[in-house]
Formats: structure tokens, C-alpha cells, sequence
């Protein structure tokens, strides 16, 4: 039976950033809880080595999940298996409807949403997900020292990226299925003058080929000629595009081109009492590191929110 329920914060979402926000809700004494329709870790429960965290030389993904779920439920954080359907403004509370029925209500909501890549949706690209598939350059690059390297996109996130591989590969295609880019002129001129890229144009993805534990190559098609080939790799990082979940409010917020969310130095959205933090607001990077950042200044801003929520009630009454 559907449940009307009360807290202090609600987050949407068990990502770095939402289990973070989580943990300092529930260290301030404030009723929290985390929405979460999947298990908590949000990307990196799928990802398969981290070296990038502070504190951490090498840790799988979902271990350091399990580690801030675990750390977070310490201080009091719920976790609840719910799929939040749709959040909105019901006087001074924020509410999450869920696909269960069940209402959560609460003066603040913080989104830790997150967002997904754009897949190839080709044979071969789910069973070698975290080996040596990857939709992160910064994250998984270092992995493939001295390998070769094909990145997949046209766009400015596409040429940065492969860019930055070259740091790590002996060599680094792109691929793009149209004869020119879409990426900025300096970019694409930067990535003409590096000696270590080489572009496939015209051409598809159809399969990401492995031995069952790792990428050896991609089977290609040129869509002008239908000639079809196979190029020999160590990984291939796609970027295709990304899609932030940030369709979530019954009001509108405000969002950058992209569609990701906005917010101020707080965290803050357009709309009072929601904040938004990690994959889904728009910044620079998206990191785990950033994500905890994030979370870690939404839920101190969302405890100064009720604070003020409470005085202001207070100056009422007298």
C-alpha cells in the first residue's frame, strides 16, 4: 500500500554525490533519505578499476560503492529502492513521487541523477563495458599505456579526448561516420597536427570483437562503400554523446545547452529548496571527485535552507 512519507532531505539518487550528500545530511541529524531504483554507486558500480581517488591507489568500482553506501548508512543515511518518477513543489515541501506510490516529502531535494553515455548499441560494446570499452578518457586512459587506441564521435568531446589518449597510446584513431567533424575549428586543428592521431572517415562501428576478457578489435564499415575492415585495438572509448538525467521536475529549471542542470556556488537550483549535484549539473568535468564535492556543498546548503525554513517559522509564531 502506497505511503506518504516525511524527511528532512530527500536525494534522488545513490551516486557518489548523492551518497555523499547523504552521509552529511545524516551527520547533521537531519531525516535523510536516498531514492535509489538501482543499486547505490551510480556509474562507477559498472566501472572496473578506479585510480583516480584520493586515498585510494587501485579499488574497483563497486567496491568503493559498497565503502560510501556502507559509510553513509553509519551516520543514518536510508537507502530505499524507488524509482522517483517525478519531483515538484507543494508549498514549502519538495515531493518525490515514486513508481512504487509511495510519497516522499521534505523541505529540500537534492538531484544526484546522473546521466548516461549514448551507446553504439553494436555487438560486442555491453560484454566489454570496463574492458576495455570505456565512455571516460580521464578515468580508464592510463589503463592502455602504449596500446592502440580508437575513439568514436565527431564532436568536440570525441577530438578532446582523443587528444588527451595520446598521452597514453601508441597510437589513437577516430572514427566518424561523416567525411568532416563537428568539433570546434581549434580543436580540430590541434588534432590534425598530432602526429599520433590518424582519422578513419565514412565509417561505423558494427562490432567490438574480444577474447572474452578484453578488446582486440572493431570490426568497420565505410557507409559510402560498404567496404568493411577490421582494425586491431586495445580499447576504444566512445563518445557519442551523453545524456544528463535532468527531466526529473514538474517545473522547469534552468539548464545550459546541453540540458544540465545549473546551478549556483550553493548548489542551488532556479527553484528553491532543490539542489542538483554531480554528473547532472553542468561544470567541466565530471568526476567522482567532483561529485563529492557536489554533494558535500548541497547538503551543508540544504541544512543552512532548513535552518532558515525553522527561524523564519519561529519569527512567525512571536
Amino acid at each position: 500500500m502506497a505511503e506518504d512519507k516525511r524527511y528532512d532531505i530527500i536525494i534522488v539518487g545513490a551516486g557518489p554525490g548523492g551518497l555523499t550528500a547523504g552521509l552529511y545530511g545524516a551527520r547533521a541529524n537531519l531525516k535523510t533519505v536516498c531514492l535509489e531504483k538501482y543499486l547505490p554507486g551510480g556509474q562507477i558500480a559498472n566501472t572496473e578499476e578506479v585510480e583516480d581517488y584520493p586515498g585510494f591507489e587501485h579499488i574497483s568500482g563497486s567496491e568503493l560503492a559498497m565503502k560510501m553506501a556502507d559509510h553513509a548508512k553509519k551516520f543514518g543515511l536510508q537507502i530505499e529502492m524507488e524509482e522517483v518518477e517525478e519531483v515538484y513543489v507543494d508549498g514549502d515541501d519538495r515531493v518525490a513521487r515514486c513508481a512504487s506510490g509511495n510519497i516522499y516529502r521534505a523541505p529540500t531535494v537534492i538531484l544526484s541523477t546522473g546521466g548516461s553515455p549514448i551507446f553504439l548499441n553494436v555487438p560486442g560494446e555491453k560484454e566489454y563495458t570496463g574492458k576495455g570499452v570505456s565512455y571516460c578518457a580521464i578515468c580508464d586512459g592510463a589503463f592502455f599505456r602504449d596500446q592502440v587506441i580508437a575513439v568514436v564521435g565527431g564532436g568536440d568531446a570525441a577530438v578532446e579526448e582523443g587528444m588527451f589518449l595520446t598521452k597514453f597510446g601508441s597510437k589513437v584513431y577516430i572514427i566518424h561516420r561523416r567525411d568532416k567533424l563537428r568539433a570546434q575549428k581549434i580543436i580540430q586543428q590541434r588534432a590534425f597536427a598530432n602526429e599520433k592521431i590518424e582519422f578513419i572517415w565514412d565509417t561505423v562501428v558494427e562490432s567490438i570483437n574480444g577474447d572474452g576478457n578484453k578488446v582486440s578489435s572493431l570490426s568497420l564499415k565505410n557507409v559510402k562503400t560498404g567496404e568493411k575492415s577490421t582494425l586491431d585495438i586495445g580499447a576504444v572509448f566512445v563518445f557519442i554523446g551523453f545524456r544528463p538525467n535532468s527531466n526529473i521536475t514538474r517545473e522547469a529549471l534552468r539548464k545550459d545547452q546541453g540540458g544540465y542542470i545549473l546551478t549556483d556556488e550553493k548548489m542551488e537550483t532556479s527553484i528553491k529548496g532543490i539542489f542538483a549535484c554531480g554528473d547532472v549539473r553542468s561544470q567541466l568535468v565530471r568526476q567522482i571527485t567532483n561529485a563529492v564535492g557536489d554533494g558535500t556543498t548541497a547538503a551543508v546548503a540544504a541544512e543552512k535552507y532548513i535552518e532558515a525554513l525553522h527561524d523564519k517559522d519561529i519569527a512567525n509564531v512571536k
